[in-house]
């Protein structure tokens, strides 16, 4: 009996070490896979401001980066994508030319409402593209890197939906911001109706905001508690944007990714809860060689030096 209990747990390690190897072996694929990110997209571009600091921007100008669907699919990989590499602590998003976006693109959109002629197929096709387009946004939101949103021009409907999910906001003076979605006919549903009461706590404000669909400048915005900085023009506000990613990305990046992970997990539970996700959290984290790097950075007033993570 004894030897059939040893065997039996002979087996079980041995299909457990095995397993753990396979999923070491699969998450290393997965790393060098994303480890030289592409920057090919049609729509956007992505371009490495400093190190450890990743730029990405709308590229359609032309068009005040108006928000086509091939957009918003790009941006959700190039995020899935700096959530493997290795050398990405900190990314900024901004948009070309004279705005940050226009929002949707009208044209592109008015195929959500073709298709079928029935109703409930024509639904069931209208409620998976405004999914994905959650998901797509989301992907943001989820990136364990820290985001910083730099806003200059026009920010319109699926532009605030997108600031939103970002981690941090700074804007020009002259930003026009606006929850544009009430002059089209319908209602927010990509993500501003449920992220911007986190943001902004002033309840009254929000529904003003949504229900008239007005314009509001960068200094409202800093008013309101939606940016943190502002700055005269686009070249500031990228400078400035990029000298906050740099001090983030100096810390060490397995507290940083971590403490961004706890602050969206407690903005969505009771406080119980997310003392409990932090405590399990950092049973984990705390034996990482970062506190010690960081501790040891402090007494000898060398700057620290993490490994990427």
């Amino acid at each position: 009996m004894g030897d059939v209990k040893a065997n039996h747990f002979s087996v079980c390690f041995f299909l457990s070490v095995t397993t753990f190897r396979l999923l070491g072996r699969g998450m290393e694929i997965c790393r060098r896979a994303f480890s030289s990110l592409s920057t090919k997209y049609k729509y956007l571009s992505v371009l490495k401001s400093a190190d450890f600091v990743y730029n990405v921007e709308f590229a359609r100008p032309q068009k005040s980066n108006a928000l086509k669907l091939d957009m918003f699919s790009e941006l959700r990989r190039i995020f899935q994508e700096l959530t493997y590499t290795a050398d990405c602590r900190c990314v900024i998003l901004s948009g070309a030319g004279n705005n940050m976006t226009a929002g949707i693109d009208i044209n592109d959109f008015s195929t959500l409402l073709q298709g079928s002629s029935d109703g409930a197929r024509r639904s069931r096709e209208i409620r998976k593209t405004l999914i994905q387009l959650q998901e797509d946004i989301s992907a943001i939101e989820e990136c364990p890197k820290p985001v910083i949103a730099a806003v200059h021009g026009a920010c319109i409907g699926a532009g605030v939906d997108i600031i939103t999910a970002c981690c941090i906001r700074h804007a020009t003076k002259d930003a026009l911001f606006s929850v544009k979605e009430v002059d089209l006919g319908l209602a927010p549903d990509v993500g501003t109706l449920q992220r911007l009461p986190k943001v902004i706590s002033n309840e009254s404000l929000i529904r003003e905001l949504v229900y008239t669909g007005r314009n509001f400048s960068g200094e409202e915005a800093a008013k309101y508690g939606l940016v943190s900085a502002l700055y005269d023009d686009r070249e500031s506000l990228i400078d400035g944007a990029v000298t906050l990613a740099k001090t983030i990305a100096a810390k060490s990046p397995v507290a940083v990714q971590t403490s961004k992970h706890s602050l969206n997990y407690s903005r969505d539970h009771t406080v119980t809860e997310g003392l409990k996700d932090i405590a399990i959290r950092n049973q984990l984290m705390l034996q990482s060689e970062d506190v010690v790097t960081a501790v040891t950075s402090q007494f000898s007033k060398e700057p620290a030096e993490f490994e990427n993570y």
